[in-house]
């Protein structure tokens, strides 16, 4: 028997309500299985469910807020066992997970941007990401269950996963102290890098352009914040890999763009 494919996007969509449409356009393009959203920024109360409804999405774990953070699942396929992590321990909706029917665990996660300064005595926000970090690496080594965890993860960690590795050596979301710690969590449970498994270092691979650039692809200053990792057990039945630059040119763009992953079920 051929095995079937889940297809599953990961888009930190900075305000759900906002980009309504293109998630739309997402769908009508690639038909995922499975949407994960990052900053969804509404309370679960005000999800668009009507709208995913319509649109095949009737299964929904959602973990929002108002204005901030916020994640969610939607699923074709059904999902049961919502799990919520708080590893900063102060209230906000960065983490979901789900089982899959074929017993697999899916996570979505919105690791913190950290702030602009990389010091955590001047700066709290960029302890706290470090320590989100540390707490997650703590779960994570003791998975004892085939995981694929994606989202916004807040760091480029390798030198080609940066527009300018020399100039953004001081910049949040590329410091040594976060690669390093990125890392940690990576060795914890060996975890696999789907991007880099398809697009193999150092190839561009960026999956965010600030909006402060006027034309961003002329400027081309990206970054690899967005990753899909898998447990190793399930590194051989992910099929396919992709990143939607050009999503990042739509109507109203967030400043991420989607991840698209295959993989056996």
């Amino acid at each position: 028997m051929q095995a079937s494919t889940l297809k599953i996007a990961s888009w930190n969509i900075n305000s759900v309500r906002i980009r309504l449409p293109i998630v739309g356009r997402l769908i009508a393009e690639e038909a995922p299985d499975i949407i994960c959203l990052q900053e969804t920024k509404v309370r679960d109360s005000q999800f668009p469910h009507e709208d995913f409804e319509k649109l095949g999405y009737k299964y929904r774990i959602l973990h929002g807020q108002p204005m901030h953070h916020g994640v969610a699942i939607l699923s074709k396929v059904p999902i049961t066992e919502e799990r919520r992590y708080d590893w900063q321990d102060n209230g906000e909706a960065r983490h979901i997970g789900v089982r899959l029917p074929n017993g697999v665990l899916l996570e979505n996660v919105y690791i913190p941007a950290g702030g602009d300064v990389p010091d955590r005595e001047v700066n709290a926000k960029f302890g706290q990401k470090l320590d989100f970090y540390e707490r997650m690496t703590r779960w994570s080594e003791a998975l004892d269950i085939p995981t694929v965890m994606m989202g916004d993860f807040n760091i480029a960690p390798l030198e080609c996963d940066v527009w300018s590795h020399k100039q953004l050596l001081g910049v949040v979301s590329h410091t040594p102290v976060e690669c390093e710690t990125m890392q940690r969590l990576k060795d914890s449970n060996d975890w696999v890098d789907i991007g880099r498994r398809f697009v193999p270092a150092p190839d561009r691979l960026y999956t965010w352009w600030s909006y402060r650039a006027k034309d961003w692809a002329a400027s081309d200053r990206g970054r690899r914040l967005d990753h899909v990792w898998v447990s190793p057990e399930l590194e051989g039945r992910v099929t396919a890999h992709r990143v939607l630059e050009h999503a990042r040119s739509w109507d109203r763009p967030s400043d991420h763009i989607p991840l698209i992953t295959e993989i056996e079920v």
